[in-house]
């Protein structure tokens, strides 16, 4: 017997302008995140169980070397940010190219999750306050994880507005594949290098869970109604 193919994968007809439909994404993304998130904020600001578990598997998995560091660096925002730039650029000049209606929007709308990123990181470390591994001393500001949160955004806006753009299923498994990889090494470097517990990773993937999810719906909203009949190229004078 055959196995199916991933629908994710298959050679869906394209969209106006040569667009390829957005991979599907589970409605239960955004509801278990959220309420993940939730629960690790609560063990962490009243330090229960789970985050005292949460340090001593810290402690046991600090052991800080150079490869550690260099993954960590991949969610620097001197890192992650330009990629996401050269990608939004490269999809909107695409669009623009193909002639499509508001071929501005998927960009400017991941650009507008990551400008908006520090809002919510920024306020809640300041909120919780929490300490982090003992090799970065006695400062505070660890929760959540502002490095895994830019990786997390900046990777994966810029998986979901490339991906349309992207006729190959080779291209499109790749994507698939790198856009976790890239984020596993984050947080494998943050921890093991030292500069976060797990629960600061975990609660930011849990965030940004529910911000991609967003982003996502709004991008497949566009495309499904540029499908059904709205204009998505430019027909006449201009």
């Amino acid at each position: 017997m055959s196995t199916p193919p991933d629908p994710a994968l298959t050679h869906a007809p394209a969209a106006p302008g040569g667009k390829r439909p957005l991979p599907r994404w589970p409605v239960q993304v955004p509801a278990v995140a959220g309420v993940l998130f939730l629960l690790i904020t609560w063990q962490v600001a009243v330090h229960g169980p789970l985050a005292r578990a949460d340090e001593r598997l810290g402690r046991a998995l600090v052991h800080p070397d150079r490869a550690s560091g260099l993954l960590a660096d991949l969610g620097n925002l001197v890192v992650a940010v330009p990629v996401l730039v050269l990608t939004l650029v490269t999809a909107a000049w695409r669009a623009r190219r193909a002639g499509a209606d508001r071929w501005w929007l998927p960009s400017a709308a991941a650009a507008a999750v990551m400008a908006g990123l520090p809002a919510l990181i920024v306020p809640l470390k300041d909120v919780m306050a929490r300490p982090g591994p003992p090799v970065m001393g006695p400062a505070t500001g660890f929760y959540p994880s502002g490095h895994t949160a830019t990786a997390a955004i900046a990777y994966g806006a810029a998986a979901l507005v490339l991906w349309p753009w992207l006729r190959a299923r080779y291209a499109r498994r790749g994507l698939l594949l790198v856009c976790p990889v890239l984020n596993l090494g984050v947080a494998f470097g943050l921890v093991r290098h030292g500069y976060h517990w797990p629960l600061d990773v975990l609660a930011s993937w849990c965030l940004c869970a529910v911000l991609l999810s967003s982003l996502w719906l709004l991008l497949s909203r566009s495309s499904r109604r540029t499908s059904a009949g709205t204009p998505g190229l430019r027909s006449g004078p201009g």
